[in-house]
This record gives structure tokens, C-alpha cells and sequence, in this order.
């Protein structure tokens, strides 16, 4: 019998479903893992012809964009059996509602499909690119039949936002099947888990998971999972851009502590800096009024003797005189005379009016002086260089960033930073996606950083209502306002968890 038409009462059902669901999803652990499940979706198709449902299946998935899900390809084999008497649904780990989905890539050989969706933008999972140790840990995350055959009490149930499973284990290394490559790991699985991830202590995906060997007489189980360079080939085949990293997996705790002791490190360098530039300084003017007090001493000296050769020359002047009145030259010795008490009188004035040789500096100037650690002055274009030691990165880039710092924390001359002791510091909540930032600059220092948290949509909706009461959009030279920037900021911080999911710390340096 040909494929009939799904029926329009059907697909009007199955809508039904998928967007009356009120019941919120149960919130996830504050954990890397969790955070990375908030991207992990539920897979539901259903197979409909005359009325009669042919087919039923469910898997997992995961995000690799706002709107593409990777999963199995097995998973929605439906879609390939029955095309036009198909519904794909994906459903979130959290919210109220589910969504229609269509298939727009497949690689049955590799055993992956790309699902496209719209109605909601999911957080977006990372692909780890880095080398995994046998015997390093992982966790699987997925919606295991199993479980759903204990806990659901009808198909509804199916479609309902639930938190994934997790699963641990321990990775057993690589393997080939069917000319594809996997990984072999302990993480239990079951039918459901396919197409869910397999990740490493940090949240980001190392495989695809497809199938399990269960274990007879007391053998082991194992799961496999599509290796991460297979994933990789298939998303740029599909021209599906994705998130990779391949930074090692860190401790955040390990990463706060290094980072604090870095910077204040990098606090204490700078105050060295200028108590040595200080003291430079401080030698080199002692040693300039030395110098003065020298040159001020010969210089007396100098006037002292003039004053001398004054007085003698006086002296012979006026004895001359005397000398050319015995000789009856009258006139001359009048002259001779007074030249002498002239030369006499600059004698006594020269000496009266020498040099004490006392030397006074002028003041310090401002330069010398050490300048405010929260100095509003502009310092221009910057390059910030990321610092691998003092970071720790989940599923951002690493690359350079280019910076303005301006006048009064204005950065990028549009977003304003409020001031936080020394330091400038801009909390950003966006609209749609689930991470907030937390930016901070550190004149003094030069140090950029970004606190990257991955939060919960309830976590999010509250702390976007205290986003509205910030008022200030753009840069302003206003201390009040960005006093009241500074306030609001500190309501967003107490509802953040007491660690970031991911901190970036950057070396910034001046682009000229």
C-alpha cells in the first residue's frame, strides 16, 4: 500500500502535544555536566499512514547549534522508511514546550543525522578535539528506554522536558567498526541513548553514542560511541559550523585559586614597579641636590674671591692716588681715586651679596608620584593574548582580542563598565542564550578576564528581570550612574553560583 498523507488530525494532536505542556523540568545539578545537558534533547518520531501509527521511536541528541541537533541516524530511521508519514519531534531537557523537527542531513555510514528545528534556541554543546587517556573518565548523557519503560505512564510522557541520564565510566579506548571509527567506554547505556554524547569531566562531547555489547556470565558491558573525529568530518560535510576545543579539561577550583594567586602576583609586581621607580626617583634627586650643593658651593666660592680681587684692585687704586698727589698730578689722582672707591664699594657689595649655598629642589612633579590603580584615563587600542595557566576553557576561542579601553571605563567607546575597587568590571545577560559573562579589566595590570556561567532557563528568566532595571545603555563620564551600575551589578552577582563554568584570562598589551 502506498504511503498515505499524514493525517491533518494527527499532525494537529501531535502539535497539540508538543505545546501544551506546562510542567517545568527538573532542575539540573550547578556541574559542567549538567550545563552541557541543557543542550541534550530527547529525539521522538512517529510513523503515521491511515490513521494507524506504523512505527514509534526515540532517541537522544545534542546541539550543535541554537537550532541543529546531532543524533543517530538509526534514530530517525523513520524518516527514511516512511518520509511524508513522519513527525520528528525534539524535545528540550528543560522548558514547557517541544518541537517539529526535520532531518537535513544523514550518513548512514557513519550512523549521524543533523536535525534542524525552530521555535527556540538551545545552549550549544562543544566538541573536544583533544587527545583522551585510556582510562581517563566520561560520562554518558541520554534518555535510556529503560528508565522511560519504569517511569512513564504514557506516551505523553514521551514529549515531556525531562533532565537527561547520566551515566559513568571510564574511556577503554579506540576501536573500528564497519571501516568507522569509535571509542569503546564503560558508561552504561541502554536503547534511548543513542545519539546522545559521550563527554569528558569538563561537558564536551569526545563521541556520538550508538550502540552497547551487552554482557553475559559475568562478562563486561561496553558502549560505543562515534569518535569525535568522525563527528567532525560529518559536520563539515553537512557545512554545519560547531564549537571545538582542545584545551585539556581543568579543575575550576584549581583554575580560581591559580588565577587569584596570579593576579595578585601581578598586584604585587606592579606595586614593586613603582615603589622601584619611586626609589629610583628618590636616588636620582639626592643625587641632583649633591650635585647642587656642590655647584652652589663653588659657585660661592667663585664669588667670595671676586669679591677679593675687588677689594685688592680698590685698594691699589686708591694707593695709586695717593702716589699721583704727591706727585702733584691732581686730576689724576681724583681719578685714580675713584675708581678705587668704586672697585671698594663692588667689593663690599659682592661680598654682602654672595651666594649662601644653600640648594632648594623644586617639588615632585605627578609623575613621580605612584598613580591610582582605578585611574579613569583612556589607554587606547589594546591586544589581549589569552593566559593558558590562569584559564580554563570549556567552549569558547581562544584566540587574540582586540580592546579600547576609554575614558571612565568606556569599552569599545559603546559598553559601559562600573567601577569595582581597582578594577572595571561589566556583567552582560543576554536575551535568548543561557550563558552569562561577567567582564572585568584591570588597569593597573592590564588584565582582561570573562566569567562564562552556563545557567538554567529559570536561572536566567530571574536574573534578566533584574537586567531591566539597568538603565544605562552606552558610555557615560556620570560617577552616579555608574554608582548605580555598580548596585545593580551586585544583585545579578548573588544570584550567580559561587564558580563560573569557564574563565578566559587575557595579557593585554598597547596595539601600537
Amino acid at each position: 500500500m502506498p504511503n498515505a498523507p499524514l493525517p491533518r488530525s494527527f499532525r494537529y494532536l501531535f502539535a497539540s502535544l508538543l505545546l501544551a505542556l506546562t510542567v517545568l523540568a527538573a532542575p539540573a545539578r550547578a556541574d559542567d555536566i549538567s550545563a552541557t545537558g541543557r543542550g541534550v534533547v530527547r529525539i521522538v518520531t512517529v510513523a503515521v499512514v491511515d490513521d494507524q501509527v506504523v512505527g514509534f521511536g526515540h532517541g537522544s541528541g545534542f546541539a550543535v547549534a541554537p537550532n541543529r541537533i546531532v543524533t543517530n541516524a538509526h534514530v530517525v530511521d523513520l524518516a527514511k522508511r516512511y518520509p511524508d508519514n513522519v513527525v520528528i519531534g525534539v524535545v528540550p531537557s528543560e522548558g514547557a514546550k517541544s518541537y517539529e523537527g526535520k532531518v537535513i542531513a544523514i550518513d548512514a555510514a557513519r550512523d549521524l543525522a543533523l536535525i534542524e528545528f525552530t521555535g527556540t534556541r538551545l545552549p550549544t554543546v562543544a566538541l573536544y578535539t583533544g587527545p583522551v587517556d585510556e582510562g581517563a573518565p566520561v560520562t554518558a548523557l541520554g534518555y535510556p528506554g529503560n528508565v522511560d519503560l519504569a517511569t512513564a505512564r504514557s506516551a505523553v510522557d514521551y514529549i515531556h522536558p525531562l533532565s537527561p541520564i547520566r551515566s559513568e565510566g571510564v574511556f577503554s579506548g579506540r576501536r573500528t567498526m564497519s571501516g568507522v571509527d569509535v571509542l569503546l567506554h564503560t558508561a552504561n547505556i541502554a536503547r534511548g541513548n543513542s545519539g546522545g554524547p559521550l563527554l569528558d569531566p569538563c561537558g564536551r562531547v569526545i563521541g556520538v553514542n550508538s550502540s552497547f555489547a551487552k554482557g553475559e556470565e559475568g562478562d563486561a558491558s561496553f558502549g560505543f560511541a562515534i569518535a569525535d573525529s568522525e563527528l567532525a568530518t560529518f559536520l563539515r560535510n553537512a557545512k554545519q559550523e560547531y564549537p571545538a576545543v582542545g584545551t585539556p579539561c581543568t579543575s575550576i577550583l584549581d583554575r580560581v585559586k591559580q588565577d587569584s594567586e596570579a593576579d595578585a602576583r601581578a598586584s604585587a609586581a606592579a606595586e614593586a614597579a613603582k615603589r622601584d621607580a619611586a626609589a629610583t626617583a628618590a636616588a636620582a634627586r639626592a643625587q641632583a641636590l649633591d650635585n647642587a650643593r656642590i655647584a652652589a658651593e663653588r659657585n660661592r666660592e667663585n664669588i667670595m674671591a671676586l669679591a677679593a680681587v675687588l677689594l685688592v684692585a680698590g685698594a691699589l687704586a686708591i694707593g695709586g692716588g695717593g702716589l699721583l698727589e704727591v706727585r702733584r698730578q691732581r686730576r689724576e689722582a681724583i681719578w685714580a681715586a675713584s675708581a678705587g672707591g668704586v672697585l671698594m664699594v663692588a667689593a663690599a657689595v659682592t661680598f654682602f651679596l654672595r651666594p649662601s649655598g644653600e640648594v632648594t629642589l623644586p617639588p615632585e612633579t605627578a609623575p613621580t608620584q605612584a598613580p591610582a590603580v582605578s585611574s579613569t584615563a583612556a589607554l587606547g587600542k589594546m591586544v589581549c593574548t589569552v593566559v593558558p595557566d590562569r584559564s580554563r576553557v570549556v567552549s569558547s576561542s581562544t584566540e587574540d582580542l582586540t580592546i579600547d579601553w576609554g575614558t571612565a571605563g568606556c569599552m569599545n567607546g559603546r559598553t559601559q563598565y562600573a567601577e569595582n575597587g581597582s578594577k572595571w568590571d561589566r556583567i552582560l545577560v543576554p536575551t535568548e542564550d543561557q550563558t552569562v559573562s561577567v567582564l572585568q579589566f584591570d588597569p593597573a595590570t592590564r588584565t582582561y578576564s570573562n566569567q562564562r556561567y552556563f545557567l538554567t532557563a529559570a536561572q536566567m528568566e530571574a536574573l534578566r528581570n533584574i537586567r531591566t532595571q539597568v538603565t544605562i545603555k552606552t558610555c557615560t563620564p556620570d560617577e552616579a550612574g555608574r554608582a548605580n551600575l555598580a548596585t545593580q551589578q551586585s544583585a545579578i552577582r548573588t544570584l550567580l553560583p559561587p564558580y563560573p563554568n569557564e574563565k578566559i584570562v587575557y595579557s593585554c598589551k598597547s596595539a601600537g
